[in-house]
């Protein structure tokens, strides 16, 4: 007689999770460079740029190593796209999955979110493994600090996409917007400048950003010297907070309704 395994909600949820990942690497990195483009493409992009901006500032921004200063900049900048842009169309790419009760929206955008994240903790690696290669300092003076900043970086990320995937399906437009709405924040993140080389009367029009505060405040987690200027970590956690809050409770009120249209 055969046996029934039974496993709990928790259980199913985790398998369906993984095989989505699985899902995501397969029809991601299907062509022959792979997963070793996406690795490679972003360090080769962060030390074009540094190397352009070291040129015009002697190779030290503000304390900090230029290379280091715009390795955080483009790394969580990235982070925020790929993962804003993964989560908000996954939602949509995974509905003729949904006719499965075991599958909902959460689970692809979970799924793939943690693939473009992991995929950036490797870029991180790659990045790292480079500089002790080259013999540059690797320096990190509040290790936790930098990993609540990255972590909430990522959560409002996820969460973000979560909310604007699933908006999407009642307004088809908003993806199409989505290029429109997000490409500006690569220039008014603090990923080519710091906040130092802001005047103080025109704050306002940046630090309402928590891209921003995320990658001024994990420069400040890896060099202390470096300051941190017109942002805060309570800020970002508040925003961070408010973001999943709301998104969880569109999630709440509209999945249902969003799969079926």
């Amino acid at each position: 007689m055969a046996t029934v395994l039974k496993r709990n909600q928790w259980q199913i949820w985790k398998d369906v999770i993984f095989a989505l990942m699985v899902r995501e690497v397969r029809t991601g990195f299907n062509d022959k460079l792979g997963l070793s483009w996406a690795i490679l493409h972003p360090i080769a992009f962060i030390f074009i740029l540094s190397f352009i901006r070291g040129r015009l500032d002697g190779g030290e921004t503000h304390s900090i190593p230029t290379f280091v200063f715009m390795a955080y900049g483009l790394l969580l900048i990235q982070l925020f796209l790929t993962v804003f842009d993964s989560a908000s169309k996954a939602v949509k790419k995974a509905k003729p999955l949904y006719a499965f009760r075991q599958v909902q929206p959460i689970s692809p955008v979970i799924a793939s979110s943690l693939f473009e994240i992991l995929v950036k903790v490797m870029v991180f690696i790659g990045i790292s493994v480079i500089m002790y290669l080259m013999q540059m300092e690797i320096r990190v003076d509040d290790f936790l600090a930098l990993i609540l900043n990255v972590c909430a970086l990522a959560l409002f990320s996820v969460f973000f996409g979560l909310m604007f995937g699933v908006l999407s399906l009642f307004v088809p437009e908003l993806s199409k917007m989505q290029n429109l709405l997000t490409r500006p924040l690569f220039f008014i993140s603090g990923v080519f400048f710091s906040m130092r080389d802001v005047p103080p009367e025109y704050w306002y029009l940046l630090d309402w950003n928590p891209i921003l505060h995320a990658i001024e405040l994990s420069r400040y987690s890896a060099y202390t010297s470096y300051g941190n200027t017109a942002v805060s970590t309570n800020y970002l956690l508040l925003v961070t907070l408010g973001v999943v809050f709301l998104a969880m409770l569109i999630y709440r009120s509209l999945w249902k309704s969003a799969v079926s249209r």
